[in-house]
């Protein structure tokens, strides 16, 4: 499964850890991907899909059946 977002297709970037003496290391900034089950083409579906996106409403999430008392 690769780390990149289905809906905006955000993916890893890279940078560097610096340390007090600043000495660069490479490192890698993941998305933060969450597997959320959604309504795709009208259809429920399981995407991986960033925090950003769930956040803004970019995700349609499946309407699970709600139990009644």
């Amino acid at each position: 499964m690769s780390k990149q977002c289905d809906i905006c297709g955000k993916k890893p970037m890279t940078g560097n850890n610096v340390s007090h003496a600043h000495n660069l290391n490479k490192r890698r900034f993941n998305p933060n991907l969450q597997s959320v089950r959604a309504v795709v083409d009208g259809r429920s579906q399981k995407i991986s899909a960033c925090t950003t996106c769930i956040k803004s409403g970019k995700v349609v999430k499946k309407a699970t059946k709600s139990k009644e008392l």
